[in-house]
């Protein structure tokens, strides 16, 4: 009598990864520190620095509102990925919970793909409250297909902070809080996401062209009509710092995986 065999039952890719992403929003909004202080501040930052200009016009015929809203846009989409991706993994180690996940019968890449959508989600939640924001409060005018390609061109360049935020996960460990504050903050203020690069001191002028956030913040600003290097370039340094961070992350995990399962 021949044999078959059965497969376990497996509920299907899709809906896996629907509950998997539902379950990580739910981990976003049930720590309020993290999502209060995510859509919070992009909007404190932008009333701080640009608010009081957002109805000027700059000698280059664009709107410096809509400038500050594109630089603060990217601020806010950056750090949402550095740090969902970064305190998030560090999180989970610390409480074994990547032990525990790896229990279950979830496979890893569902998993993986609920963390880039649910973190594209929560960007984009924070996109819309600044620029409304913006717009309410600040009077900023952009036609809707310019803030369209703004946060298109934000959550689809998101990639490199992605790798960061993984590195900073597994190779920092408890710290990571702390390190993803200090690598990111000082890169953002150092490639004009706060500050336009042309009031900054020398010195950080001609470092900002070599920062990942620098290539960034030009995909938003062309959006907006402001001057800007030209997308290949950006693409080119943002898809480098995209194969170097993500080198560093399957490296470290690497490195972990064999000290903890041999």
């Amino acid at each position: 009598m021949r044999r078959t065999s059965v497969a376990p039952a497996v509920a299907p890719f899709g809906r896996m990864l629907l509950m998997q992403t539902w379950s990580r929003l739910l981990w976003f909004w049930r720590i309020p520190a993290w999502s209060v202080s995510g859509l919070a501040m992009p909007v404190f930052f932008f009333t701080f620095f640009g608010l009081s200009f957002a109805r000027l016009t700059a000698p280059g015929g664009f709107s410096t509102g809509a400038y500050f809203l594109a630089s603060f846009g990217a601020y806010t989409v950056g750090q949402v990925m550095v740090f969902s991706f970064g305190i998030g993994v560090s999180t989970e180690r610390m409480l074994k919970q990547d032990l525990l996940m790896r229990a279950t019968p979830l496979p890893p890449i569902v998993d993986l793909l609920a963390r880039i959508l649910s973190a594209i989600l929560f960007a984009l939640v924070a996109l819309v409250v600044l620029i409304a924001y913006g717009v309410i409060v600040g009077g900023v005018r952009e036609d809707l297909d310019v803030w369209a390609t703004v946060v298109v061109r934000l959550l689809a360049g998101s990639l490199p902070f992605i790798g960061l935020g993984l590195a900073i996960g597994y190779l920092a460990g408890n710290a990571a809080a702390a390190v993803a504050n200090l690598i990111y903050l000082p890169l953002s203020f150092a490639s004009g996401l706060f500050i336009p690069i042309s009031q900054l001191p020398s010195f950080v002028q001609q470092v900002a062209p070599y920062l990942p956030t620098y290539h960034y913040g030009q995909l938003a600003w062309s959006a907006v009509g402001a001057p800007s290097e030209p997308m290949a370039t950006s693409l080119a340094w943002l898809s480098a710092y995209t194969a170097l961070f993500l080198v560093l992350a399957i490296k470290a995990y690497r490195r972990e995986e064999q000290q903890k399962f041999g």
